[in-house]
């Protein structure tokens, strides 16, 4: 039995000389940010950025996995830090837990451009649901930054050298991610993760200011409370407006699968929430034919098998998710043959034997008086995405027998 120890013990901890099994407790999916949601020059030089993720598993020690993924030129980082965030989103960091991080003994490291970077593994014992605070100052950035923009939580920027500031008074909030890819614990032999592999849905739009409401986040807590699956982390991969089988916001599904997917330490399951998007941008522009629309669910029924026979042949367990109803969206505008795609791909995922198990979030949300609508108290109000109501209802639907073992 691990016992955590107090703030002002921490400094005394050494490394576990056997570090590992490495299992990732914290991810998102990097992808290309425009030119509105990207680090400008007067925003991160000479100052500190202090971003804050939530673990969904515990352990002794921690590692930060940057990113300049999408980098055309090598990303220098001049110095960075870990620390227990006051509370989701806060600024401020809990007296005696900074950890100062190293990257194969040194202070800084330049990241070659397409490359993830591990820090040096750093004591610091972790709860499941714990905030991390995580302060980099960046001596160059690169042409073509990586970063996440749907956060959901704040980040915060400084001016000067700040990353032992507990207080970061006077701190700049912005509500992205920026080079960073995931943080990886020092978990427990039996902790494994579940990576949730989706579009905006996952990704938790209209959830804010580090509240924590996306499904996955009401995931993680249930699984964090049940004595079988403490041991369980939820990766969530959602990226707004993705794609499985083209590019529509982000790396498709299917591009993004190795990186997001594959690279994950300690990942067991995988839960694939993708289609929508690829459902409603067939007839945005233009109506399609009748042979269009089923050559269309011809191809992400065939896209889905990818995803499957991919994870098999890593071992893991591949859960799929219906897609939801999105009848009476203003973006995409469906009509009664978009429906009738819809069921045809959810009577593929429910089939059996194509997905190893199914959530069916569809039945979860949906209208009972109209199925091919939101239940209104699950409704956003834009007909397509979950009401913070409604993503609690689909971490509620998921059976956490599926992690139990």
């Amino acid at each position: 039995m691990r016992i955590l120890l107090s703030a002002a013990a921490l400094a005394t901890v050494a490394v576990p000389a056997q570090a590992g099994p490495w299992v990732a407790g914290w991810t998102t999916s990097p992808i290309k940010p425009n030119a509105e949601q990207v680090l400008t020059d007067a925003q991160y030089r000479d100052a500190t950025l202090r971003q804050v993720v939530r673990l969904t598993i515990g352990g002794r020690a921690l590692r930060v996995r940057f990113s300049n993924r999408f980098g055309a030129t090598p990303l220098r980082i001049a110095g960075a830090s870990v620390a227990l965030a006051s509370g989701p989103a806060a600024a401020s960091t809990k007296a005696g837990s900074d950890r100062p991080l190293t990257f194969g003994g040194k202070a800084m490291v330049d990241v070659p451009a397409g490359a993830d970077y591990w820090s040096d593994p750093v004591a610091l014992p972790v709860t499941a649901l714990a905030d991390l605070a995580i302060s980099t100052r960046f001596a160059e950035l690169p042409q073509q930054q990586t970063g996440h923009p749907g956060a959901r939580t704040r980040s915060w920027i400084a001016s000067g050298n700040r990353l032992s500031d507990a207080v970061f008074a006077d701190a700049t909030p912005v509500e992205r991610w920026f080079q960073i890819a995931s943080v990886e614990v020092d978990a427990a032999p039996a902790a494994r993760a579940i990576v949730a592999l989706g579009d905006s849905i996952t990704d938790g739009f209209g959830v804010k200011d580090g509240r924590n409401l996306r499904w996955t986040d009401g995931l993680a807590r249930r699984l964090a409370a049940n004595r079988a699956t403490r041991g369980v982390a939820v990766l969530n991969h959602g990226i707004g407006g993705n794609c499985l089988l083209v590019e529509c916001l982000g790396p498709n599904a299917l591009a993004r699968f190795d990186s997001d997917v594959l690279s994950q330490p300690g990942a067991r399951y995988l839960v694939l929430l993708e289609g929508v998007n690829d459902l409603g941008g067939l007839a945005r522009e233009k109506p399609p034919s009748a042979d269009e629309r089923r050559a269309h669910v011809d191809r992400m029924i065939a896209g889905y098998a990818q995803v499957v026979a991919r994870a098999h042949a890593k071992g893991l367990k591949v859960i799929g998710g219906t897609v939801m109803p999105f009848m009476g969206n203003d973006y995409y505008h469906p009509d009664a043959a978009a429906e009738a795609s819809r069921q045809a791909v959810n009577a593929w995922i429910r089939t059996p034997g194509n997905f190893d198990a199914v959530i069916d979030f569809d039945r979860v949300v949906r209208d009972p008086a109209r199925s091919d609508r939101l239940l209104p108290a699950y409704d956003s109000g834009d007909h397509l995405h979950p009401s913070m109501a409604g993503y609690q209802a689909m971490a509620d639907a998921v059976p956490l027998a599926l992690f139990a073992k």
